[in-house]
């Protein structure tokens, strides 16, 4: 006899988690604004899902850190004082040599989670995520849910974006302020109001405090889009966007003015200045030096011998070759030719129109980084990160807009010139052999270009059906994402992170990876050290920070730095080492056995130089010193 029962029988995982999906698209889809398509915000979740595990997927492995930054944000956690001022070492006796904005929102993971790799990692992992809505969100003001997602996407897939959000770089949170303040600028040009404008000069300000310098280089961009585009007067439009920009200047330098009120002898010592100035660390050391000194990395060469790598020289075509045309030249071609198609396209519109604003808001703030870029005396690889935004920007907008005036012709050939500018650049770009690259990836390149310039052509000769113009853009934007995407996905499955670049040699990676990982490879050493330094205050001292940076991070006790970053700043003084050695507090120095620098060669002569075992080998030229008293 059978009894009725109304009961289901359990759901199997797969089935659990399908139901799971269903209910995040429904409440998505309830969730989506009347001005937007039902498909909107739902395509929109998943692209941003699959951009956070793209960053955070194997991206807390050592080579993906940078350990003086890491080093700083364990300090930082020491007290509120370490905290504010951005110390680098335990007893905030010297600053980072860069603002503290974005190390304390890594200073705060650490402290909540304790001082482990990818603690460091998730503040940029979330930052990186945001970063895709936010610039969906600017886009779609401008060009449409299309326009915004396409974006998103193209933005999401960028090589040079999801190495950069892989690791602890300050560069993640300076291109989320900056995304902030151009969909403030947007609302202003087309509300007319006054709180977005004032707000976008605001988010500059905020960006500045993650970047400094840097975050002002949209600064050209948001006014020309704002004096252009946007209701009143021209007298007015000038007052307005006057006073947006001194809004962001009065928001970027109150730390620094702050810090300077404050007196010397309570506050670490700023580091990347010689006469203790966070204005000088900031326009000097961190600013117009990078475009006729040497660069910290290059002091930090001479000074200990890292072997640390240099860009190539400044030149016009310095960032479409080699690894930074590896990094993020692929779309560079594509992204102008939509600039001058768009506006073309756009050229008879009326002086408010946001189409036109916003391709001269995207053209105007990359062109000023192409050329800030290329003219600094040495860059890295991650920073080519802040040309993802406009370029996606400018791309997703022209796919749009290639759409929307299928029934020309030269719509249709701006579009074939993408391809084939970004297929020819690709094929002469792409290297023979590399790290993550399929030796499928040439041809299969050559061939969907192919089938995209047939595309265009066949959509030409049936213009304006939709379903030719649909398959001709379809076509085209696979043409010109194939080796961009395949990229970043090698970036994801290799493991690599920010200062690392697609398909770069070998051999390359094996010597970046070991390079970066030795600091987290020194535990028999710091065993030693806490033997010998038991009772001392101090763990040791060493020349720069670099040499301090993987002993404070892996001990959280205090390292002093010498000289800070690049071992030339005049802090600590001899008399301080001189009172310390005979007060007990360090008796521990690492440091180079040749050197001009007096401190040191006080130690030289005045300590006993521990020489290493026979056979022991060491990457660096670095002698140990213990001093009695």
């Amino acid at each position: 006899m059978s009894v009725a029962t109304d009961r289901q029988p359990p759901a199997t995982w797969p089935e659990f988690w399908l139901g799971v999906a269903r209910w995040v698209w429904r409440r998505a889809r309830s969730a989506v604004r009347p001005d937007q398509p039902a498909w909107a915000r739902p395509s929109l979740l998943v692209l941003a899902a699959v951009s956070a595990w793209s960053y955070a997927w194997r991206a807390d492995r050592p080579q993906n850190i940078e350990i003086y930054y890491a080093a700083a944000a364990r300090s930082m956690t020491s007290g509120m004082s370490n905290f504010f001022f951005g110390a680098f070492d335990p007893a905030g006796t010297i600053t980072l040599d860069k603002l503290p904005g974005a190390f304390w929102l890594q200073a705060i993971s650490v402290g909540l989670f304790g001082a482990r790799n990818w603690a460091l990692v998730l503040p940029q992992v979330i930052e990186g995520t945001l970063t895709v809505l936010v610039l969906y969100r600017a886009v779609r003001k401008l060009a449409g849910p299309a326009a915004g997602l396409a974006a998103a996407g193209i933005l999401a897939i960028s090589p040079a974006t999801i190495a950069l959000n892989r690791g602890n770089i300050s560069d993640t949170l300076m291109i989320l302020l900056v995304l902030l303040a151009v969909d403030s600028i947007v609302s202003a040009v087309s509300t007319g109001g006054w709180r977005p404008l004032l707000l976008a000069g605001v988010w500059v300000g905020l960006a500045f405090q993650a970047k400094m310098i840097e975050a002002w280089l949209v600064l050209p961009a948001l006014a020309v889009c704002y004096l252009l585009a946007a209701p009143g007067a021209w007298p007015s439009r000038a007052r307005r966007c006057g006073a947006m920009v001194l809004l962001a200047v009065a928001v970027s330098l109150s730390w620094m003015t702050l810090v300077t009120l404050w007196p010397a002898s309570a506050r670490p010592y700023i580091d990347g200045s010689t006469s203790n100035s966070a204005f000088q660390q900031v326009f000097v050391y961190n600013g117009f030096g990078r475009l006729d000194q040497a660069t910290p990395d290059q002091l930090v060469n001479r000074t200990i011998r890292l072997g640390i790598a240099i860009s190539p020289p400044p030149s016009w075509h310095r960032l479409l070759t080699g690894e930074l045309g590896l990094d993020a030249g692929w779309l560079l071609a594509a992204a102008v030719i939509a600039l001058v198609a768009g506006l073309v396209a756009r050229r008879r519109a009326p002086r408010t129109d946001l189409g036109r604003a916003g391709l001269l808001l995207w053209g105007i703030w990359l062109l000023t980084l192409f050329a800030a870029f290329s003219a600094a005396t040495t860059i890295n690889t991650y920073y080519l990160a802040a040309l993802a935004p406009p370029v996606a920007a400018l791309l997703g907008t022209g796919l749009v807009l290639g759409w929307q005036r299928r029934d020309l012709a030269w719509a249709w050939l701006a579009m074939a010139a993408a391809v084939i500018a970004t297929a020819v650049y690709a094929a002469w770009l792409l290297p023979a052999s590399g790290t993550g690259l399929p030796g499928w990836l040439r041809p299969a390149m050559i061939v969907v270009a192919a089938v995209a310039i047939c595309g265009l052509a066949g959509a030409v000769r049936l213009r304006p059906a939709a379903i030719p113009a649909v398959l001709g853009i379809a076509a085209a934007a696979a043409a010109a994402l194939i080796v961009p995407a395949v990229a970043s996905a090698s970036v994801v499955t290799t493991g690599l992170g920010p200062f690392q670049t697609p398909f770069e040699p070998a051999r390359e990676t094996a010597d970046i990876t070991r390079f970066l990982s030795a600091g987290f490879d020194i535990r028999p050493a710091l065993v030693t050290l806490e033997k010998a330094n038991a009772y001392a205050p101090y763990l040791m001292a060493t020349q720069t920070s670099v040499l301090a940076a993987p002993f404070i991070w892996a001990s959280g006790r205090e390292v002093l730095p010498i000289g800070g970053f690049t071992g030339t700043i005049p802090e600590p003084t001899r008399a301080t080492l001189e009172r310390l050695v005979s007060e007990g507090e360090v008796s521990t120095f690492l440091q180079s056995p040749t050197t001009t620098d007096p401190r040191l060669i006080w130690i030289d002569r005045h300590c006993l130089h521990v020489k290493a075992r026979p056979g022991a080998k060491s990457a660096l030229a670095i002698a140990v010193y213990f001093c009695v008293r």
